[in-house]
């Protein structure tokens, strides 16, 4: 089922223009495609002693203007996993959007819920195969039988598993908040204020990122979870 969800597309939506644009400028060297625009975003994540909580702020600019004050960052996947998208907005909501309905075809096909690892390779094999041509960095939360993980997927295919990541034009501000203050085994109301205070970190030292936070907490109860999406507004 993995190798079908990874395999040539059979039609509808595909990224393979890349590769045509790619082959034109070798042909025609006088020709320049534009690149594509991205977004300034601070996305991140964090582990705490029941699951993992998410978050994303709310601005996606165009250069130097505001697109939209209130930009969904946060794509749902599965029941017990989404995932954080920064970089160009269409290439991080088709991706996740992608993967989500590739999901619930292994769901049904295997009959059992999706491992957060499983959802991770998916989406590092399709960004490899296109080698960054695909502008989506994203961060992968969720809970499975195997308990809560994090991992950070970079454009070009690389992706690391880590207790609490950053990622966007905002990164470096919010990493320096978790990177100070992050503890293993943190309660929701500790988790979520660290959240909110890294990503207004990254908002205040990023003039591509505003607007309010996102987060969604996801935890594991018995057999089902409680996902809890929040919109903290900032003062």
């Amino acid at each position: 089922m993995l190798k079908i969800t990874v395999g040539d597309p059979q039609g509808g939506f595909s990224f393979d223009n890349c590769q045509r644009n790619a082959s034109l400028e070798r042909v025609l060297p006088a020709l320049r495609v534009p690149h594509a625009r991205k977004t300034g975003t601070t996305i991140a994540g964090l582990v705490f002693q029941d699951g993992v909580i998410l978050g994303a702020d709310t601005r996606a600019t165009n250069d130097s203007v505001v697109a939209d004050k209130s930009c969904e960052k946060i794509h749902f996947i599965a029941p017990k996993i989404y995932c954080c998208g920064a970089g160009v907005a269409a290439d991080a909501e088709m991706t996740t959007r992608m993967t989500a309905s590739n999901m619930e075809l292994h769901s049904l096909s295997t009959g059992r819920e999706p491992r957060v690892a499983t959802v991770t390779r998916i989406l590092r094999q399709t960004l490899f195969r296109y080698q960054g041509h695909v502008g989506a960095s994203l961060i992968v939360g969720g809970v499975d039988l195997t308990g809560p993980q994090l991992y950070s997927v970079h454009p070009h295919g690389s992706y690391s598993r880590l207790p609490f990541t950053a990622l966007g034009s905002g990164q470096d501000a919010a990493l320096a908040v978790l990177e100070d203050r992050f503890q293993p085994n943190m309660t929701l109301e500790a988790a979520q204020e660290l959240l909110v205070k890294a990503i207004t970190a990254g908002i205040l030292g990023d003039l591509g990122s505003g607007g309010a936070v996102d987060a969604c907490v996801i935890t594991a109860t018995g057999l089902g979870a409680t996902v809890l999406c929040l919109e903290l507004l900032l003062s």
